[in-house]
């Protein structure tokens, strides 16, 4: 998996009831990209993620 500075991710719930969470992508830690992730959540809590396959990142749109 590979994120840049300001792409979104989207953490879907892994079981039912369980909410997704969604958050941009403040800081790449890893090499080339790669994880960990510093990410804002939309509920404003801010977390270092090593996301897992319930996760998809949603690329920043290019102008």
């Amino acid at each position: 998996m590979q994120a840049t500075v300001g792409d979104q991710i989207h953490i879907h719930g892994r079981s039912v009831g369980m909410a997704d969470r969604k958050g941009e992508i403040t800081e790449v830690r890893g090499t080339d990209g790669e994880p960990p992730y510093l990410v804002q959540f939309e509920d404003g809590h801010e977390g270092l993620i090593y996301p897992g396959p319930d996760t998809v990142i949603e690329r920043q749109q290019q102008h």
